[in-house]
């Protein structure tokens, strides 16, 4: 049987179900929303003199779930136009409408009764062989599926996604033994392609894997927190970046989760794992039940461990003491071993030195973290058959920068048991068979492969290769290196095709980063048939070394700032008029110099969630490695492509730059200019090397020829030049620039239109180079500009003046 999306259904338009009907949209698939009927008018319907039996009324819930998805934040949309591609209706009056769906997603509220009733409404309408899951958190699979035809039963997997479902990474497959491989593979590969997840094979046990792990480690900080006596602030100030946890922490992730979600999937573990042999860890503290019953539920009620208050010092967050059960201005916590933890970079390091410390850290850490640790390890095979799929889960679905064992393998397996001995904790036997094995790690990492200790075969075993993925540095430990500088390496990722990867600093550009460019140009034209520039840190490229470029200002080195602008635009140009094709593959923040180079390539082949665009007017520059030249580029190219003035594709050229415009995806990046219509986009981050790699053996394949300079852009001259200064003047009058930003605009938008020309004329992308450097030198000269490069590197934020 062949399996094939082309439209999906979502039941339930609640916080899950509306947002994965948008992610479903957002990757192009039209989409079915379905939810109950109002059971009554509301106040405002009434006095409009609306009846039940409106097909707007009937839709409301799941009309209204689209609509606010417009302003919710972080945005679930891709783009507004996302919301188009979403159908409304009840499940009353469209069921019919289910025929027509290969994939169909329940995501109603977590009750068992409700989902097997909506399951048994739903089952003479769907297609037999379509595919349908639940997005549970934690209700076993097999129960949901009880009572169903052998079809149903045959295509039911669960998928749990987390919230957000645009944001997180993890997706949580669980089967049944009713459930055939072909429909779990199409389950997994529509969530790994389409949806854009890291995939977890979880078993069926309550609360699969992520939740138990989680809510139990939650649960047990507050009980060592409340037995030692500190408070929320300080186990926030722990549990955060220093241990590697998000900066959400413990208490600030319980506020954005929910205080009564984290009831209900701590409740459903107390009732459903009788033989869980921390079982009473599960039974929430009376503090907690109470803030639930006060709807102190967190971010959705406006307050949890913390509330935010307006004071007369301004905006201001409290915490909860959770003793008087009052909040309070959050006290000045200093530990002297997290200060020193400030200075360690080493994850790995850090963690042994806040963990085995004998102060009040690490008296919480090594409770905590050991006990979590030997909970963890107890759930295999009951949740999961190897730590491969446990610390996934932990990394993608709590935002860990490693997973239990890892962190494990961190702080020393040997040395760690020994202590736990010590304290007469039971060691599982897992953990014995791994030391009896003669390895005193879960991990082993040799020649760029790496192996983990099976439980099954009680041996390790090497992880294998996964198909459509490439992992940098696997590659480089298996020396595919061809070149390399403290700023970039050229790598070899087979097959012909090179990867140029960043690894500065935020990946920001220097003199490391622009040699390297011209290396990997002229090594790809000798010896490869094309090149990839990516990498895979936490974002593609956040601009240029702006302290490098502050220190030489400060020394007068004007003469050098000229040829290191020089020296980056010809890296930029070197790569659009390569003799080979040349993708760029963007993701996360891809700004300033970074969205230069991606404006650059032959294709480029970003990832859903790049956050692309030129920002350098709000340090009180103008894009000078090609950036405004290929914008005004762009726009003839779109005014001709429509046979249009090409003014207004200018213009909006201009205000995109001069308000330093950032898309807050790739599908907004392509309407904004900065990527074509015709880039294709990656959902999963984890594909995007393998997926640009692809692109550029298929620009080979299809007779690749390098493009040839442009000598025909138009630029407008002077009459455009006033038009554009006159729209900027307008945003200072209506208070949204300041004197020096129109002074800037004024800049940019003499390299849009070619300058002190008195008629238009057609020019090369040359001589805008050339007014690109003229405009940023004399910026630079500016002691605006430099008061907001200072401020910036000083405080992360530019100063407006």
């Amino acid at each position: 049987m062949t399996r094939k999306l082309e439209k999906a259904a979502v039941l339930g338009a609640g916080i899950m179900g509306a947002q994965i009907a948008a992610q479903l949209a957002n990757a192009g698939y039209s989409v079915t929303l379905l939810d109950i009927v109002p059971p009554s008018l509301s106040p405002e319907e009434e006095a409009k003199g609306v009846s039940l039996s409106d097909p707007k009324i009937r839709n409301r819930f799941a009309a209204g779930a689209v609509e606010k998805m417009h302003k919710m934040k972080p945005a679930p949309y891709f783009t507004g136009a996302s919301a188009g591609l979403i159908r409304v209706g009840n499940f009353e009056d469209n069921l019919d409408w289910l025929k027509d769906a290969d994939w169909i997603v329940e995501a109603i509220v977590e009750r068992l009764d409700l989902k097997k009733a909506l399951y048994e409404k739903i089952e003479p309408f769907r297609k037999p062989g379509s595919l349908i899951t639940s997005n549970t958190s934690g209700i076993p699979i097999a129960s949901l599926s009880e009572g169903r035809s052998e079809d149903f039963r045959r295509n039911f997997v669960g998928t749990h996604f987390f919230n957000p479902p645009r944001y997180m990474h993890l997706v949580e497959i669980i089967r049944t033994p009713d459930t055939d491989p072909e429909a779990a593979c199409f389950a997994a590969g529509l969530c790994d392609k389409v949806m854009g997840k890291g995939l977890v094979y979880a078993n069926d046990k309550p609360n699969f894997i992520a939740n138990r792990i989680g809510i139990y480690g939650i649960l047990h900080t507050i009980k060592v927190m409340t037995e030692g006596g500190y408070s929320i602030t300080e186990i926030d100030k722990i549990t955060g970046p220093a241990i590697g946890r998000p900066k959400s922490a413990t208490f600030r992730t319980a506020d954005l989760a929910g205080l009564d979600t984290t009831m209900l999937v701590a409740g459903n573990v107390y009732d459903n794992a009788p033989d869980d042999e921390c079982r009473s860890t599960f039974v929430v503290p009376d503090f907690f039940r109470e803030m639930v019953e006060r709807k102190w539920l967190g971010d959705k009620t406006g307050q949890g461990f913390y509330k935010k208050i307006q004071s007369e010092k301004g905006r201001e967050i409290l915490a909860l003491n959770y003793k008087t059960m009052e909040y309070e201005p959050q006290p000045k916590v200093s530990f002297p071993a997290l200060e020193t933890a400030k200075t360690i970079n080493d994850l790995g390091e850090r963690l042994r030195t806040l963990v085995y410390g004998k102060d009040r850290v690490g008296e919480f850490l090594w409770p905590v973290v050991s006990d979590t640790l030997l909970y963890t390890v107890r759930r295999i095979p009951e949740v999961a058959d190897d730590p491969v799929q446990i610390d996934k889960a932990m990394r993608w679905g709590f935002n860990w920068e490693l997973g239990p064992f890892e962190m494990w393998d961190a702080l020393g397996v040997e040395k760690s048991v020994k202590r736990m001995e010590a304290e007469g904790k039971e060691i599982p036997q897992l953990v014995a068979d791994l030391l009896s094995s003669g390895k005193k790690s879960w991990y082993e990492s040799s020649a760029g492969k790496t192996s983990v200790f099976m439980p099954a075969a009680k041996q390790h075993q090497e992880i294998p290769d996964s198909p459509g993925v490439i992992i940098l540095k696997d590659l480089k430990d298996r020396e595919k290196v061809i070149k390399k500088n403290g700023g970039a390496t050229l790598i070899d990722i087979g097959d012909g095709v090179a990867c140029l990867e960043f690894h500065s600093k935020m990946n920001t550009i220097g003199a490391d980063t622009v040699s390297m460019m011209q290396a990997a140009v002229k090594e790809t034209a000798a010896n490869f048939q094309g090149l990839v520039v990516s990498n895979q840190g936490d974002n593609f490229c956040a601009g240029a070394n702006l302290m490098m470029v502050l220190l030489a200002v400060a020394e007068g080195e004007w003469d050098d700032l000229n040829l290191m602008i020089r020296s980056f635009q010809n890296a930029c140009m070197n790569l659009r008029y390569s003799d080979k094709p040349v993708v760029v593959a963007p993701f996360g923040l891809t700004l300033g110099g970074g969205c230069e180079i991606t404006l650059h390539g032959d294709k480029a082949r970003p990832a859903a969630e790049t956050y692309i665009g030129l920002v350098e007017v709000g340090v009180g520059l103008l894009p000078a490695g090609g950036g405004t030249k290929e914008m005004l580029l762009r726009a003839a190219d779109r005014a001709k492509h429509s046979d249009a003035d090409v003014f207004p594709f200018i213009k909006d050229a201009f205000f995109n730059i001069a308000t330093a415009k950032v898309a807050t995806s790739a599908a907004e990046g392509r309407t904004l200019g900065y990527l074509r219509q015709t880039d294709v986009i990656t959902m999963n981050k984890d594909r995007l090397i393998a997926d640009a790699k692809q692109t550029v053996l298929a620009l080979a394949l299809e007779g690749y020829r390098k493009p040839t300079p442009r000598t025909d852009i138009p630029a407008l001259g002077e009459s455009a030049l006033a038009a554009l200064k006159l729209g900027a003047h307008m945003m200072m009058r209506g208070g949204y620039a300041s004197e020096h930003d129109i002074k800037i605009a004024g800049k940019v938008a003499k390299v849009l239109t070619g300058g002190d020309l008195n008629h238009p004329t057609l020019v090369s992308e040359e001589y805008l180079l050339d007014l690109e450097r003229e405009g940023f030198l004399s910026l630079l000269g500016e002691r605006k500009t430099q008061e907001r490069i200072q401020s910036l590197l000083k405080t992360g934020k530019p100063v407006r003046n």
